[in-house]
């Protein structure tokens, strides 16, 4: 059975991402580890604070990257079998794989938290 090896990053509602930068990297002390429009309207900011090996998503909330806690796993796609068979529709038919990103789906838990699993290699 495949199981969740750890939480990779945790999404922050925020209704101005450059705003919310600032602050989680100026006041807060966080790292800025990604800044980049990951597709046309689809903008990323990741923070961590320093020595954590969780990140903060800075994400508007009608963002098209969902708002969700994220979650490694050893096998995305037998996770994906996993929460099918739990009764549980996955919000993607099948894992997504991209280049260069691992592959991933979304899903809720049974009270509407959106979580999402990525793929990690064995040892991350």
């Amino acid at each position: 059975m495949t199981a969740t090896t750890r939480v990779i990053s945790v999404s922050i509602p925020v209704a101005d991402q450059d705003k919310a930068m600032r602050y989680y990297t100026e006041v807060l002390g966080c790292d800025l580890v990604t800044d980049t429009e990951v597709w046309p309207g689809a903008r990323l900011v990741e923070v961590r604070p320093p020595g954590s090996a969780v990140s903060l998503l800075l994400l508007p909330p009608d963002s098209e990257i969902p708002v969700a806690v994220r979650l490694g796993t050893s096998d995305a796609d037998e996770a994906h079998a996993r929460i099918t068979a739990s009764g549980i529709a996955p919000y993607n038919d099948e894992p997504l794989r991209w280049e260069g990103v691992p592959p991933m789906f979304a899903f809720a838990d049974p009270d509407g938290n959106t979580l999402v699993y990525l793929e990690e290699a064995v040892g991350t």
